[in-house]
């Protein structure tokens, strides 16, 4: 067996701990939304989406690729 204990349990944890993040990020984010310039905005929203698109493939990548031993 190849797959990683400590791995798994870090991708566990990190599935739950995830998503309060991203609505912890996202509340943050409403908040100061309006006193930003436009460009900001922008660029905040954008790398907001980045991240949270591809934090969840990570998740799933790994959570997958762990468990089949890959």
């Amino acid at each position: 067996v190849l797959s990683s204990l400590p791995l798994q349990m870090m991708l566990y944890f990190n599935v739950y701990f995830f998503p309060v993040w991203c609505l912890s990020e996202g509340m943050m984010l409403q908040l100061k939304y309006h006193l930003l310039p436009q460009y900001y905005q922008f660029l905040l929203v954008t790398a907001f989406l980045i991240l949270c698109l591809a934090e969840g493939s990570r998740l799933y990548l790994g959570y997958v690729g762990n468990l089949q031993e890959k």
